[in-house]
């Protein structure tokens, strides 16, 4: 999977366009992504991603990073054996499209605030 381009609110993985938040999986987009707090990532949020086992967790906060991850949410999900990191979406796409020719990786993001 790769993403092709991303702005507030749109993003396009591999030709076709989202206009929701997503998480990318190893041959998968999963469009109907939802929080239980919106802007407060739990780990429920990312608990199906963390089962896939992905070697790194990607999670874009959005155009101005406003969907905060809380401290308890990164360490439940480093103690499980994943690397997490967390950016601005804008960054986050070009992590992850660098990251994922060398490694296992998911991509959770936020694409609106």
């Amino acid at each position: 999977m790769s993403i092709d381009s991303y702005s507030f609110g749109r993003i396009v993985i591999n030709g076709e366009t989202y206009t929701s938040d997503v998480i990318i999986y190893p041959g998968r987009v999963d469009s109907s992504w939802w929080r239980k707090e919106g802007h407060r990532l739990q780990f429920a949020d990312v608990e199906e991603a963390v089962q896939a086992k992905p070697e790194i967790l990607v999670i874009g906060t959005g155009y101005d990073g406003v969907m905060s991850v809380p401290v308890e949410t990164i360490d439940h999900i480093v103690r499980l054996g994943i690397e997490v990191k967390v950016e601005r979406t804008s960054k986050a796409v070009k992590m992850y499209n660098e990251l994922q020719h060398a490694k296992t990786v998911i991509a959770a993001l936020h694409i609106t605030c």
